[in-house]
């Protein structure tokens, strides 16, 4: 197959063009960044305007567009704007693209964000009952800010109208942990290791993870199951704890100190960091229902086990 990538620079993006490029597709990443290297190819284009690019998706098979700011930032009136533009403005401009093209791509799959749903602790959230946040008592602003990005986010997916020829999936993902440098679960060792790995504020905010493994797998079945569009979680069936969340992770390393962190202490990291801590307080208990109801199945679908995996991985990595 022929697939498009726009916003494939990042570990989400970097991890699927290895699992796809391994399987003999052809890979195209659509980038920012002139300069990028990869061992598939990259096209040039601004995120925002059509250009040679778009010709990218005429006659591709899939395109996964992953495009938009890291939210790993403070959210500063100007971050804040570069957050929602470069979604909003990138997923306009490849509804547009298909649009137009003379033989658009079977599927569109599009980045979304679990962080879509309320903060909650009563029942999960799936897309048939799930609550979409926004209205949520006493709910800081920045979580706010972070829900209705992710509602525009997946109303300019919608803004393209029907496409006859192409399947919309959204893609609303957890965290993607993979033991790869720099990404979320990297984090999270890092204070592991140094002994501050215990419960962030209460610890009874729930963690909602997907093993990079059933990541691209969930991905892939996507791709060839076309009774799915819409909205899909992409997450694990067991969210658990933060409180679990690190117990475990501690565990699966062998470190047997955790020291708690309050929330006035995580407000001072947070800003020592650049971060928010809605990115860790926020209680995001969501399951995979439409997955799960299609069949698919889970390689990791406990935290235990996906932990362990992951530890070991970078264990071997290190040594």
């Amino acid at each position: 197959m022929k697939i498009v990538i726009p916003g494939g620079s990042g570990q989400v993006g970097t991890m699927l063009g290895w699992a796809f490029a391994a399987e003999g597709h052809e890979v195209v990443e659509l980038s920012r960044d002139r300069r990028q290297k990869r061992a598939w190819r990259v096209e040039h284009w601004d995120g925002r305007s059509m250009g040679p690019w778009a010709y990218e998706l005429d006659g591709a098979d899939a395109v996964i567009n992953l495009a938009g700011r890291s939210v790993n930032c403070r959210y500063h009136p100007q971050n804040r704007r570069e957050i929602l533009k470069s979604r909003v403005e990138s997923t306009r401009a490849v509804g547009k693209a298909i649009a137009r093209a003379k033989h658009p791509p079977r599927v569109w799959l599009q980045a979304s964000t679990a962080t879509i749903y309320a903060d909650r602790y009563d029942a999960p959230n799936d897309e048939a009952t799930g609550i979409l946040g926004g209205g949520e008592k006493g709910a800081p602003d920045t979580w706010r800010f972070s829900i209705d990005v992710a509602k525009e986010w997946e109303a300019a997916a919608e803004e393209s109208g029907p496409l006859p020829e192409t399947r919309r999936v959204l893609m609303r993902t957890a965290l993607t942990l993979s033991p790869d440098p720099g990404g979320i679960f990297d984090t999270l060792l890092k204070l592991v290791r140094l002994g501050l790995g215990g419960k962030a504020g209460s610890g009874r905010q729930y963690v909602s993870w997907i093993h990079e493994g059933d990541f691209i797998a969930a991905v892939r079945w996507l791709m060839s199951h076309e009774e799915l569009s819409g909205p899909v979680n992409i997450a694990s069936p067991e969210p658990v704890p933060n409180e679990e969340f690190m117990r475990v992770l501690r565990q699966a390393w062998g470190q047997g100190i955790g020291l708690p962190a309050s929330r006035w202490m995580l407000e001072i990291g947070a800003i020592a960091m650049r971060t928010e801590t809605e990115l860790i307080l926020k209680s995001r208990r969501v399951t995979p229902g439409r997955l799960l109801a299609s069949g698919f199945k889970f390689e990791f679908p406990r935290w235990e086990d996906a932990a362990r995996e992951l530890c070991a991985r970078r264990k071997g990595r290190r040594d």
